[in-house]
């Protein structure tokens, strides 16, 4: 999405850096969490590091914050940000979500509009038979939370209801910055908003919801044979969902 920046830990401290293009170097011994006026702060020898605009790393939870913490006790000698999910989500959260909400909650609605799972496909009939079964048990639980989607045919786009993608926009609100950005994180990973409010009120693991939203593609492997490429990638974004559940989960969701 848009308002969600590739991932960029904070090591905003001077002496985190070097030369222009060197990697940040590790400059503290030892990362940990204490409680501060707002939340939980990470700590790095005692000091709050601060964003990459400079807002200190306060966390709503103390677990959430101990996740962040336990990611810079793992660098070693050099920083590596593809480590560092959970310190993207918090950086996402403190400098670019708290200032646009609106926006990111109107992205997360535009995707219900198109849901991945109202596309069901065409042919085979089992797997038309699969997915209806499967999303349109998801379908339901939508519902039930106020999201009344209807289903479309093959790619053909079908218009959602106003009052349905606003329902999806009042419950993303609903959510303070961190689980917000972590919503808007894993909605295009699903290409699916109804998936993701799953997992996050947990009705559904990560894992269970990625493997919903890739149906198609386990059909196709599954009759064609697994690409390693493809098998790489879906492994990366298997990742990435299985890390933003344990977010939601850290954050008291």
């Amino acid at each position: 999405m848009s308002h969600i920046p590739p991932l960029d830990p904070n090591v905003a401290a001077a002496k985190g850096f070097r030369e222009p293009g060197d990697r940040p170097k590790r400059f503290w011994k030892a990362a940990g969490v204490a409680a501060v006026e707002g939340g939980h702060a990470v700590q790095l020898d005692g000091r709050t590091p601060k964003t990459p605009a400079g807002r200190p790393l306060v966390l709503p939870t103390a677990e959430a914050a101990a996740r962040v913490a336990a990611e810079w006790d793992r660098q070693t000698e050099v920083i590596e940000p593809a480590t560092m999910p959970a310190t993207r989500l918090a950086s996402t959260a403190l400098d670019a979500v708290s200032a646009a909400r609106e926006a990111v909650a109107d992205e997360i609605a535009a995707y219900s509009g198109s849901d991945l799972i109202c596309y069901p496909a065409e042919a085979p009939t089992s797997l038309r038979a699969k997915q209806d079964a499967e999303w349109g048990r998801w379908r339901d639980w939508a519902a039930e939370q106020g999201i009344r989607l209807e289903p479309g045919a093959g790619i053909v786009h079908r218009p959602q209801s106003p009052e349905a993608l606003a329902r999806v926009k009042a419950l993303a609100l609903e959510l303070d910055d961190f689980a917000l950005t972590g919503l808007a994180s894993l909605v295009p990973l699903y290409g699916s908003a109804v998936l993701a409010l799953a997992v996050l009120k947990g009705a559904l693991t990560g894992d269970q919801a990625h493997d919903l939203s890739r149906l198609d593609e386990a059909f196709q492997e599954s009759q064609w044979g697994v690409d390693a490429e493809a098998a790489e990638r879906t492994a990366a974004i298997r990742a990435e969902a299985l890390e933003i559940d344990a977010w939601f989960r850290a954050l008291g969701l």
